[in-house]
């Protein structure tokens, strides 16, 4: 007979194994926000400013409990439910659950991106580029990478739900107290920490970074349509959605906490299935493997300009979907701007300052100015891949081949300008298609496709930005994104923080006509149109006058 102890040893030893797996993560942590130490705030002070400026818009908008009850009355249709949130903060509509209802859910999804587009970031793309494993040359664990990516996103999706709570809290705004604003940040930091998580699995399945977030926004948008469906019907849809359970907080109502524990268990959860897939593939590969192409090329394909939009093919389909969609959705809900806005002084003279035609007209040229910017992030996209295809020196191998590089750049820029212009197009039919059914206006069809395609020549000129960066100011390229930011600032916030009038001409689409409510204006149009070929000419002819920079 023979006993036996159970030794210490093996405890020990996973204990120093699972420190091993995330050795150096601190330090990668450290790094990634030194890297982040400019986009993380942007993003930050962003998505504060939305909220702070609708909270502010609210009180001054609907001052009065009547105003209030009326805007309540008819926001309680199912298409505006859709865009907002559920019905149950219409039934007592202070200034703290307006806030809620109409920003909690659009304010989620961004914070979303955001958590998707910085994990992202330092894992898959970091290992796409190769700079992953030199640094996993270093005694870094193997879990170190993807564990300090999620802290990053944990920094910056706490930073802002404590920055919400601090000054919407001390706005002294009647309903806003400091408690139910750190529950209303804290619902946004729950919808990131969650899709935090989903781009941790994500990011294991394919070996391109493009295809990881590409998934993870794939997983916002059902969540949002699951959101949206649940509050229009059947209520059971929407707890299957991160952001129906931050909604349904109801902060600045119910104040619930409770459903914050829903979001913590599924980010976990995520977190814990993204670590277990990392240890089932090599680093650089993803679990899905990538499919073999064809043994010949198509004649397309031995074009610039065929090879260019191809490479962009899935981000133009993708967005072709969503401003279809956006612009659907904006599209159903014009036949009841009249009743809705009828009753608010203030949104009437806004609106009339637009056009002084019919409130939907002017509603409708509004909206469509969002849109625009909307479809100008794209155009930024577009047109930086140029950028990435160089520092990830694929583009050497082609420019090898005989191409010239304005050949090769001005396809990129010609499938950006070209995709853009489609992009209008496609939301202007959305919206033109159930703007026209919800009017019963059939006219109003081709007047808001029109309204889209004015846009166009403003959407050239962010090219054209960003072409000329690229080519005299590679480095400094990404200052491009400064065009839709400052067009979002000074159309949607501008009137709401009273910018002075002749900030509004800084802005290509400031000087866009505003159709439907205004007439058709050329000049600007013309103007527009030669600033943005002479843009992309100063661009071309500074990308052949330099040398290609690839890291």
């Amino acid at each position: 007979m023979t006993t036996t102890t159970a030794s210490p040893a093996p405890a020990r030893a996973r204990a120093a194994e699972g420190g091993r797996v995330f050795a150096g993560a601190g330090t990668l942590l450290r790094f990634n926000l030194r890297r982040d130490r400019i986009r993380i705030p942007v993003w930050v002070f962003a998505l504060f400013v939305a909220s702070a400026g609708t909270a502010n818009n609210v009180k001054t908008l609907y001052p009065t409990a009547a105003d209030r009850a009326s805007i309540a009355r008819s926001s309680d249709t199912p298409a505006v439910l859709a865009m907002t949130g559920p019905r149950h903060y219409l039934e007592d509509y202070t200034f703290g659950a307006m806030l809620g209802h109409r920003m909690l859910g659009i304010a989620a999804v961004l914070v979303a991106l955001m958590s998707v587009l910085i994990v992202t970031r330092h894992t898959r793309a970091e290992e796409e580029t190769g700079r992953a494993e030199l640094v996993r040359s270093a005694v870094v664990g193997r879990h170190a990478h993807l564990a300090a990516a999620l802290a990053t996103a944990a920094v910056a999706n706490l930073g802002l739900a404590l920055l919400l709570a601090v000054g919407l809290g001390g706005m002294g705004i009647e309903g806003i107290g400091f408690g139910g604003a750190l529950l209303y940040g804290l619902a946004h930091a729950s919808v990131g920490l969650v899709f935090a998580g989903v781009a941790a699995i994500t990011v294991q399945l394919t070996a391109h970074s493009r295809g990881a977030s590409g998934m993870a926004l794939a997983a916002i948008g059902a969540a949002f349509a699951l959101r949206a469906s649940g509050d229009v019907g059947n209520q059971a849809l929407s707890w299957f959605s991160p952001i129906g359970w931050a909604q349904r907080t109801y902060v600045f109502v119910d104040d619930r906490w409770w459903p914050l524990l829903l979001s913590l268990v599924l980010a976990g959860a995520c977190t814990a299935v993204g670590f277990r897939l990392s240890t089932r593939r090599d680093v650089g590969a993803g679990l899905r493997a990538a499919r073999t192409g064809p043994a010949a090329a198509s004649e397309a394909l031995s074009r610039p300009f065929g090879f260019a939009l191809r490479l962009h093919r899935g981000l133009l389909i993708g967005f072709g979907v969503g401003v279809f969609l956006l612009g659907t959705m904006y599209g159903s809900i014009l036949g009841d701007a009249e009743d809705m806005l009828k009753d608010i002084e203030q949104v009437q003279d806004a609106l009339k300052r637009l056009g002084g035609a019919t409130v939907a007209e002017s509603f409708a040229a509004m909206v469509m100015s969002i849109v625009a910017v909307v479809v100008a992030v794209y155009a930024v996209i577009a047109a930086l891949r140029a950028r990435a295809e160089e520092t990830a020196g694929r583009a050497e191998p082609v420019l090898a081949t005989g191409l010239s590089r304005a050949g090769w750049l001005g396809s990129h820029l010609a499938v950006a300008m070209a995709g853009g212009t489609l992009l209008l197009l496609v939301s202007g039919i959305g919206l033109g298609i159930s703007g026209a059914g919800s009017t019963g206006d059939g006219g109003l069809f081709l007047k808001l496709v029109g309204a889209a395609l004015a846009y166009a020549p403003a959407l050239w000129v962010t090219v054209g930005v960003t072409a000329a960066l690229h080519g005299w100011f590679p480095r400094a390229a990404a200052v491009a994104w400064v065009v839709p930011v400052s067009a979002f600032a000074i159309g949607y916030l501008g009137q709401l923080l009273q910018f002075p009038g002749w900030v509004n001409n800084l802005s290509p689409f400031g000087h866009v006509p505003r159709l439907p409510a205004a007439g058709m204006d050329w000049t600007p149009m013309a103007v527009l149109t030669l600033v943005a070929a002479g843009l992309v000419w100063l661009g071309l002819e500074g990308f052949r006058r330099r040398d290609l920079d690839t890291k």
